[in-house]
């Protein structure tokens, strides 16, 4: 392990060991202190955040995306603060801490038998809404991670969401569809945060006005297994309470084949995704290069800011 993995290791070790013990108030203070210093840092995790604000909101001049990205960023840091946190708390505090709307989707899916496929963008902290999703409706789910370097830091974050009634798959290794296509003919539950293809196989969208690309599978399993696919969206506001909507489901369109099939349904999703992002662009934590003509050649690693 290098010197930097070792730190970085050692970095998350360290929030979940000392942050999780800090009065709520005090965790606040430290994440917007953190946010608010790598915001002035400039670094090229905030430029990016601010070139997709640009693309959202397009009508916003220099200062307005520097007024988003200084709130990108406390947003950022309020989702690492909540999730170092989370560990500690009670079964109370986690169903009090996320109000959905129209979550009829999802439990009318549930009790349906047919499987459910939550699909969501990097929107607020969707590690807080799989906890309550555990625990308020106590209904495990699984869910897939990309792969992290150091591989002690990736065996951190499957602990973590384990112990918060997840079940993890890894992103890579060709075997994580072919479980979850078994726990949904189940009728299981399978969340994926779908805005970012890690493949660089995904469906081509239009996003915003311009070409994305977002991952095949949330509609791929959807067609495969007859699951339900749900969109999600979260948000802050002032309180303490994350909030979030589940969208009515992306329907299999009666004609076309496979893939003609799934670029309608990823589309449906990536509009959903949109009408959320519009509403909160400052709680959609995309520090990466997303759209296609922004992106260059892929690095070996994870891109700065990546959020697992």
């Amino acid at each position: 392990m290098s010197a930097r993995d070792r730190l970085t290791d050692a970095l998350y070790g360290l929030g979940w060991a000392t942050v999780k013990k800090l009065p709520e108030p005090a965790a606040v203070r430290l994440g917007r202190t953190i946010a608010d210093l790598a915001w002035k840092r400039r670094g090229k995790g905030v430029l990016r955040l601010e070139g997709n604000y640009a693309r959202v909101v397009p009508d916003a001049g220099p200062e307005r995306l520097a007024e988003l990205s200084r709130a990108g960023m406390r947003s950022y840091l309020r989702y690492w603060m909540e999730s170092f946190r989370l560990p500690a708390w009670s079964a109370e505090r986690v169903r009090g801490g996320f109000d959905p709307k129209d979550v009829h989707h999802l439990t009318d899916g549930l009790a349906s038998g047919r499987g459910v496929v939550l699909a969501l963008p990097h929107l607020a902290n969707w590690d807080l809404a799989g906890a309550w999703v555990t625990t308020a409706l106590e209904t495990p789910f699984t869910t897939v991670a990309e792969r992290l370097r150091p591989e002690t830091l990736y065996d951190r974050f499957v602990a973590y969401r384990e112990g918060l009634g997840m079940e993890v798959l890894p992103h890579s290794g060709g075997t994580a569809f072919g479980t979850l296509a078994r726990r949904l003919r189940d009728g299981g539950l399978v969340c994926l945060v779908a805005d970012r293809d890690l493949s660089a196989s995904g469906v081509e969208v239009d996003f915003f006005g311009s070409t994305a690309r977002m991952p095949a599978g949330p509609a791929l399993l959807a067609q495969q297994t007859g699951a339900l696919l749900l969109p999600v969206t979260l948000w802050y506001d002032d309180s303490p309470v994350m909030r979030g909507r589940v969208h009515p489901p992306v329907e299999v369109p009666e004609t076309g084949d496979r893939a003609e099939k799934t670029s309608v349904m990823t589309q449906a999703l990536a509009d959903a995704f949109a009408t959320g992002i519009s509403e909160h662009p400052e709680d959609w934590h995309m520090l990466q290069r997303l759209w296609l003509d922004d992106l260059g050649p892929r690095p070996s690693g994870g891109a700065d800011g990546e959020r697992p």
